[in-house]
C-alpha cells in the first residue's frame, strides 16, 4: 500500500508543478489577492491545488483531503492528505525563483509519505515511513555537520507572527553569532527538504501551518534527522514552532532557542 501512496504524491506534486511552471512570469496581478495583510493567494495557487487534489481524489477516493485554498475535506478517520499547493507564494508573485509544491500523507502515527517538488530546478524530494528518503531518485542523507558552531542554516519569518516576533528575534539574536551563515529564502517546505539532503544543517521557525511542513519534516526524519518543537515536549505539528536538522546540530539550535524563551 506505501508505494501506491507514495506513486500518488509524486504524481500529485509533479501535476501541481506543471501547471505552477505555466503561470511562473506570466500572472496576471488580477488574478492575485490577498487573503489577508501582506498573505497573498494567486491563480496559480488555486489551480495547482486543483490538480493535486483531483489526482489524489482519483487514486485514494476515500482519503481525508486538507489544502491551504480548498481547506478541509471528507469526513470520518483515517489518512489525510495535506497539500501546500504552492509554498513561497510571494516569491511566485513576484518572479523571486524559489518556490516549490508539497505533498504529503499522514495517519494516527504521523507522516506516512512526503513529497516536495521543486520545478525550476527539476528537484524532486521523496520519503516514506520506514523507507528512508530521496532526492532525484538518489538516496539522501542529513548532514555530517558536528554542531551548531559553524552551522549552515535557514529560517523564516512571516508578517503574520505578529506579536511573536519578538520572541523570534530573541532567537535568531542568540543563533546568529553560532552559525556560518542563516538563509530566509521563503519556503519553509523548501528549506526543510533542503535541510533533509545536506544543504543546510539545520532549520528553525515560528508560526508554520501544517500544509507548510507537513512533507517537509517526513523528509528529514527519513534522512536521519530529528525534528521538535522550540519548547520541551510540546507538540510541533500543533504550534508549527519547528526546530529541524541533524540531531547534533538539532539538539543544540533547539537548547539555544528555549534558552531565549
Amino acid at each position: 500500500m506505501i508505494q501506491q501512496q507514495k506513486e500518488a504524491c509524486i504524481a500529485a506534486a509533479l501535476a501541481g508543478g506543471q501547471v505552477l511552471q505555466r503561470h511562473f512570469r506570466r500572472l496576471d496581478p488580477a488574478l492575485v489577492t490577498e487573503k489577508s495583510k501582506n498573505d497573498l493567494v494567486s491563480q496559480a495557487d488555486r489551480d495547482s491545488e486543483a490538480v493535486i487534489k483531483a489526482e489524489l481524489e482519483r487514486r485514494f477516493p476515500a482519503y481525508r483531503f486538507l489544502g491551504e485554498e480548498s481547506g478541509a475535506s471528507g469526513a470520518g478517520a483515517g489518512p489525510r492528505w495535506i497539500v501546500d499547493p504552492l509554498d513561497g507564494t510571494l516569491n511566485f508573485v513576484q518572479g523571486f525563483p524559489h518556490w516549490c509544491v508539497s505533498v504529503a500523507l499522514w495517519d494516527d502515527l504521523g507522516g506516512v509519505v512526503g513529497c516536495i517538488h521543486d520545478p525550476l530546478r527539476q528537484d524532486l524530494f521523496v520519503a516514506a515511513r520506514g523507507q528512508g528518503a530521496s532526492w532525484n531518485g538518489r538516496p539522501m542523507a542529513v548532514s555530517r555537520q558536528p554542531g551548531l558552531d559553524g552551522a549552515f542554516l535557514a529560517t523564516g519569518f512571516a508578517w503574520q507572527l505578529e506579536e511573536r516576533f519578538p520572541a523570534f528575534n530573541r532567537a535568531l539574536s542568540a543563533v546568529f553569532p553560532r552559525a556560518k551563515g542563516i538563509r530566509r529564502a521563503g519556503s519553509a517546505a523548501l528549506d526543510l527538504a533542503h535541510t533533509a539532503c545536506g544543504i543546510y544543517d539545520g532549520y528553525f521557525e515560528l508560526g508554520l501551518k501544517q500544509w507548510d511542513m507537513a512533507a517537509g519534516v517526513i523528509l528529514v526524519q527519513e534522512a536521519g534527522g530529528v525534528v521538535s518543537e522550540w519548547r520541551d515536549g510540546a507538540d510541533w505539528m500543533a504550534s508549527g514552532n519547528v526546530v529541524a536538522g541533524n540531531p547534533q546540530v538539532q539538539r543544540e539550535l533547539a537548547e539555544t532557542v528555549r534558552q531565549t524563551g
